[in-house]
């Protein structure tokens, strides 16, 4: 099990990172303009920046403090903070009647849920 969290908290860090980067390098109409991207009109250039950011500090999250051995409660920190955003993610896009990046976005849910599982509980580093 240890070996399935890594490999997927290792896939997640990086489209959490692609997708953070682009939320806060690349400007909110481009945004919307890229397929199922329409939702970021829906919020002001300022959220669509944190919420880039938080992305990306959570895929820090997933990875780093595991990797130095430094606070290693932070992985699953970081992966409740994800699904939290994923589930919100999923609100919206259902809100929106894009059923197709619903889905999407609960499967990410459930993947980073997972990680937050089995790093707090089973596999948990601390233990």
């Amino acid at each position: 099990m240890n070996t399935a969290l890594w490999i997927i908290a290792g896939l997640l860090a990086a489209v959490f990172l692609i997708a953070g980067s682009n939320k806060l390098f690349i400007p909110r109409e481009k945004l919307a303009k890229a397929p199922g991207g329409g939702w970021v009109l829906d919020f002001g250039p300022r959220f669509v920046k944190a919420l880039g950011a938080l992305e990306i500090l959570g895929a820090v999250g997933l990875i780093l403090p595991a990797l130095l051995g430094i606070a290693p409660i932070l992985v699953p920190v970081a992966a409740t903070g994800l699904t939290t955003i994923m589930v919100g993610a999923a609100i919206v896009t259902c809100r929106r009647r894009e059923f197709g990046h619903t889905l999407l976005d609960l499967a990410y849910a459930v993947l980073v849920a997972f990680v937050a599982f089995g790093r707090f509980g089973p596999e948990s580093f601390t233990g």
